[in-house]
């Protein structure tokens, strides 16, 4: 194996495009070669292959607020790969994943009891989605199909999940295989009125006024669920605006429909609390989870249901499925086990109480880029920031692309998307680290302009 390994090109191997990445320009990958290929990671640092070390300013993709390389969670990985490496979650089930499911919901808000466990975010959205056609089928409303997401929206990139999110160029390719019966509402984001807002907009409340709409349009009695981010994350970091998230609550409410949080990102301490809904005192009837739960090192994800979805299937004759759906990985026990040397952490270091303590240095450190002649918007809430840049006038997303690479010659790993650079660092970061990471940002933008 060491014969191979020392015989192995990765650059050469990428060149070739051996190795087809995610989200990629893959084309831009192969020019730069081994500047883009992270070789070690430790706290909350990455180090590439070409040895630059990199602050990660997103904490991997918003899931490892932990950091990296902590030896409690490698020591779980080989105790439970000793003791059960596997189990099938069909029929059966194991103690660790059990166990995780309780205490899962023992941290959710009050009434939601109940976890059915996927491997991602897009498989959790998807079980969501799924789950709300057939809770509403057995209450003998199976006309309720219709799903209402919102523009801007990110749910992962599984059908049902792509269909209800509102990321146009997510969606273009794939526009004949959309799930039907989606509709949009508008997002509560105006720059004309928002701009530079520290936490929770004031303005915007009323926009939650467009699911009346959307209702109207379509008749309530044809609607099962909205799905929407309590913060639109992938996007850019969108703040709900006092009072918006309330107001959906109070007409999903009216109308019989089912209110989905989506809470790949922020649940598990990214807004301070538990989960988002608990920040925002909004309980949703659904919450779906990914990402955090296992600081990114074991794939898992999920969705926490209130007491009244779960009783309306546990109906029929009792040796029946009562939900056709799930995944041979459903409830791991490798990732069951991490989440709770995770959540062990998190309790013992009081990491979700640091992240609120880290929200204000992030937010005045963050807003000190206001002054840049090319900074648009900036944006933060919990532990999470966007900066919004002038796009170049040619070159519409160019800018951003040139501060990701920049950053990977100056110490910053960068998560950049069109003109928008999102923040998230890992909970374990100093205060210090976080002003170096603006600071360094603040340099490079410099830079750029």
């Amino acid at each position: 194996m060491s014969e191979l390994k020392n015989e192995f090109d990765c650059a050469k191997s990428l060149k070739e495009g051996r190795y087809w990445m995610p989200f990629t320009a893959n084309r831009r990958v192969k020019e730069q070669g081994m500047a883009r290929v992270l070789e070690s990671a430790s706290g909350p640092y990455y180090t590439t292959a070409d040895g630059v070390k990199l602050f990660d300013t997103l904490s991997g993709l918003w899931c490892s607020p932990l950091g990296h390389a902590d030896p409690r969670i490698s020591e779980t990985l080989k105790k439970q790969a000793d003791t059960l490496d596997y189990a099938p979650g069909f029929q059966l089930a194991n103690p660790v994943t059990v166990r995780l499911a309780e205490r899962i919901a023992n941290m959710a808000p009050a009434g939601l009891e109940h976890v059915f466990f996927a491997n991602s975010g897009s498989e959790a959205a998807d079980t969501a989605l799924k789950a709300a056609i057939g809770y509403h089928r057995l209450r003998g409303e199976g006309g309720r199909f219709r799903l209402i997401g919102r523009e801007r929206g990110y749910h992962g990139v599984g059908l049902g999940g792509m269909s209800v999110g509102g990321i146009v160029p997510n969606r273009k390719m794939f526009a004949t295989i959309m799930v039907p019966g989606v509709d949009h509402i508008r997002h509560p984001y105006d720059h004309a009125k928002v701009a530079f807002s520290k936490g929770q907009p004031e303005w915007g409340a009323e926009m939650a006024e467009d699911l009346e709409r959307v209702i109207a349009l379509h008749d309530a009695s044809t609607i099962a669920a909205v799905m929407v981010e309590p913060v639109q994350g992938s996007t850019g970091v969108l703040v709900p605006p006092i009072g918006y998230l309330e107001r959906l609550r109070e007409i999903c409410t009216k109308h019989g429909i089912l209110l989905i949080f989506d809470e790949v990102i922020t649940g598990f301490g990214r807004m301070g609390e538990n989960f988002a809904s608990q920040r925002f005192g909004v309980k949703p009837d659904m919450i779906t989870f990914a990402k955090a739960i296992t600081n990114g090192i074991v794939p898992m994800g999920g969705v926490i249901v209130t007491d009244e979805i779960y009783n309306t299937f546990m109906t029929g004759p009792e040796n029946a499925i009562e939900f056709a759906h799930g995944y041979t990985y459903s409830g791991h026990p490798l990732a069951a086990a991490v989440a709770h040397t995770v959540l062990d952490i998190m309790e013992e270091e009081s990491l979700i109480a640091r992240a609120r303590s880290l929200e204000p240095v992030l937010e005045e450190a963050i807003h000190s880029l206001r002054d840049l002649p090319i900074v648009h918007d900036i944006r933060n809430i919990g532990l999470t920031a966007g900066v919004d840049l002038k796009p170049h006038k040619d070159a519409p997303g160019a800018r951003c692309l040139e501060l990701f690479e920049k950053g990977l010659k100056n110490g910053l790993l960068l998560r950049c998307t069109g003109e928008t650079i999102s923040f998230g660092p890992p909970f374990i970061s100093t205060p210090e680290q976080l002003r170096d990471m603006v600071a360094t940002v603040r340099k490079l933008i410099t830079e750029l302009d």
